[in-house]
């Protein structure tokens, strides 16, 4: 799995891409004309000190990772958690099963 890293990236696939909202999740999806899936996560800082936001991080990441052969290639994906949620929502299979039910939208 390749992560978005650049400013422009980020907002190039915010700006042009579709958006797939659930109850803990926002993704958005555009086609990067690549054979390969570069993903970025945002987790703002209004919504928790930095430990459990990059808690958050380390549980989207792996959901996706272990789930990545599911879903189709060739997409910038970013992935944000959304603010107004509860921390008390970081579960792995509650946000593993936000991930998958936005990819099977996709497809």
């Amino acid at each position: 799995m390749l992560t978005l890293k650049k400013s422009t990236d980020f907002q190039s696939t915010l700006k042009n891409g579709k958006w797939y909202s659930t109850d803990l999740l926002v993704i958005y999806m555009n086609k990067n004309n690549k054979d390969i899936n570069r993903v970025g996560i945002a987790v703002g800082k209004k919504v928790a000190k930095s430990v459990k936001r990059n808690r958050i991080r380390r549980v989207i990441r792996e959901a996706y990772r272990l789930n990545e052969n599911k879903f189709l290639t060739g997409y910038d994906i970013v992935i944000m958690w959304k603010s107004k949620n509860d921390i008390s929502d970081i579960s792995f299979s509650n946000i593993e099963k936000c991930i998958i039910n936005a990819f099977e939208k996709e497809e």
